[in-house]
């Protein structure tokens, strides 16, 4: 019998979980464990053998990954998730970035999984909602798990926060800062999220008898630019506003860019909030206020669940991050 990663966790006396950090060049794991863990491998001489696995149980033990995102933070993250869990699983991971919207997306994900030969998949938005997508996977009868999707299906796996409510709990608290002309960032139309997030601002505008004003709305897409491009839009209006809450960290990042370009003190003069608190968010001057989405917590969870075949829907809680980009209105 070959070597595990049990083997390993013994001989250098730390947990399974650890053993999985260090080997998927993780963060946060300390260089005395990290020290432990190499040692033992090296001493060992371990590798996962994935060949031998495959040829015994007719399984390659893969699984791909299907994402669409421009945050390359939110990316990083969602394959930090997927890789944690699948080496403590004795699983590999295979990242595919695809474009959605693009007639040869279908193809390209078939093609990988006829070379791969999967035996999972994981569905990130916005191919949740891609209906060619899911009934190809379905036809084929191959396992798959959803992280953040529009619907929850009771015979798919997912993982998912309430996007609705991680909105309405941000604009909340814009508003209770004093603020009451907020202007408001929107994602990709291509993701179900950014509709969600749309509709917990206006929610909580409604709350707090604010009336929505359209004029304070912009499009962007879920990257720096579009952030940056809609944040001149709303700053340059006859009444611009005291708050942006755009709906991502790397939107909010080019709100504040511009914010520093027009000589506009942030947050003296003004508000700026994002959403999904990536690394980005403690970088960026002054650090960002936002919301917090477990990203790496879903993938795992996303694919805890595949890997175990399980149909559960688990939902995670976000946390409101308070930093130093929001002030007083």
């Amino acid at each position: 019998m070959g070597l595990t990663i049990q083997d390993v966790s013994k001989a250098a006396g730390v947990s399974t979980k650890t053993v999985s950090r260090v080997l998927n060049g993780e963060r946060y794991v300390s260089a005395v464990l990290k020290e432990k863990v190499e040692r033992a491998v090296k001493q060992l001489g371990y590798k996962p053998n994935f060949a031998a696995r495959a040829l015994a149980g007719k399984r390659s033990f893969q699984i791909a990954l299907i994402y669409e995102n421009p945050s390359p933070y939110f990316a990083q993250n969602i394959q930090a998730g997927v890789m944690a869990s699948c080496a403590e699983q004795g699983y590999r991971m295979i990242a595919q970035p695809c474009a959605s919207g693009t007639p040869a997306a279908l193809a390209e994900i078939e093609a990988l999984i006829d070379q791969a030969q999967l035996d999972g998949v994981i569905l990130t938005a916005p191919f949740t909602e891609n209906a060619g997508v899911r009934d190809m996977l379905k036809a084929r009868s191959l396992p798959y798990s959803m992280i953040s999707p529009a619907q929850t299906d009771v015979a798919v796996a997912s993982a998912s926060i309430d996007q609705s409510a991680g909105a309405q709990a941000m604009t909340a608290h814009l508003i209770a800062k004093g603020h009451r002309r907020i202007g408001f960032i929107a994602g990709s139309e291509r993701f179900a999220t950014s509709a969600r997030r749309l509709a917990g601002f206006k929610a909580a505008l409604k709350v707090a008898g604010i009336d929505f004003d359209p004029a304070l709305l912009r499009q962007g897409d879920y990257d720096f630019t579009s952030g940056s491009k809609a944040a001149g839009e709303l700053l340059a209006l006859p009444m611009p506003p005291t708050a942006i809450f755009a709906s991502s960290d790397d939107m909010a990042a080019g709100v504040l860019a511009t914010a520093h370009r027009l000589g506009i003190d942030v947050p003296g003069q003004l508000s700026v909030a994002g959403f999904d608190d990536t690394d980005l968010a403690a970088v960026v001057w002054p650090p960002l206020t936002t919301i917090r989405q477990p990203v790496r917590d879903l993938a795992y969870a996303a694919t805890d669940l595949l890997l175990s075949e399980k149909s559960e829907q688990v939902q995670l809680d976000f946390t409101l991050v308070s930093r130093a980009s929001v002030g007083r209105g």
